[in-house]
């Protein structure tokens, strides 16, 4: 049984309301997000199925991985899409303490340079929240496609986004090994799904109270 819930409800969200679960817009939109690369394997196929739809996207970077393969983070960038911070090393919230986790986040923004960040697994202390959004926008999502779990049909991962995907959503995929299987199934056909109802994809952009990161001190 999967231990995840594949649409985020609205009184979670409301829970917390200093995260970003969806983007405001009027339009009909979709903001699909990707996280944990870049990776050889999966990342320039990502890049090239979305330039096929001419869609944008923001993709949650892990540090380590743009220090690896600093030339595929630059074809992100090239492409038009945006980037956010996911820690240097994947690190979870609940489980590292403050200073090790500021420490890391602040390790991977000497890479990656943006205002948005989003915590790997979702996971992310009251303390570590009220530190962070005082830096960052906090992306966090409102659809799961569940392409990591292998418990899951590849056609399962694909009706997860479009039964719950509406106007604004942000949606998560991952560029990542893990995931290759899933995704390489329901991407396209996600992206042709929503393009036949009129819908575009946009990148996520920062909004304006963030500060920048150069800004991000370890001060607790």
């Amino acid at each position: 049984m999967s231990m995840y819930l594949a649409h985020i409800p609205q009184y979670v969200q409301a829970l917390f309301p200093g995260l970003t679960w969806k983007m405001p817009t009027g339009r009909k939109e979709i903001f699909l997000t990707f996280d944990d690369g870049p990776i050889p394997q999966v990342t320039p196929w990502v890049l090239e199925t979305l330039a096929a739809f001419d869609a944008r996207a923001t993709f949650f970077c892990v540090g380590d991985n743009v220090r690896k393969y600093p030339e595929i983070f630059n074809h992100v960038i090239e492409g038009g899409h945006s980037v956010g911070n996911h820690t240097h090393n994947h690190l979870s919230g609940w489980s590292t303490e403050n200073i090790a986790y500021f420490n890391n986040i602040r390790h991977c923004a000497r890479l990656v340079n943006s205002g948005l960040f989003r915590p790997p697994y979702g996971k992310l202390r009251p303390s570590q929240v009220q530190f962070l959004q005082r830096h960052y926008q906090i992306i966090m999502w409102d659809v799961l496609s569940g392409d990591f779990d292998r418990d899951i049909k590849p056609e399962e991962c694909y009706q997860n986004v479009i039964q719950n995907a509406g106007s604004g959503s942000i949606v998560v995929f991952h560029d990542s090994l893990k995931s290759e299987a899933n995704l390489r199934y329901a991407l396209p056909l996600v992206l042709d799904y929503f393009t036949k109802e009129g819908y575009t994809f946009a990148a996520i952009q920062r909004s304006a109270n963030a500060l920048p990161v150069e800004r991000l001190s370890v001060a607790v």
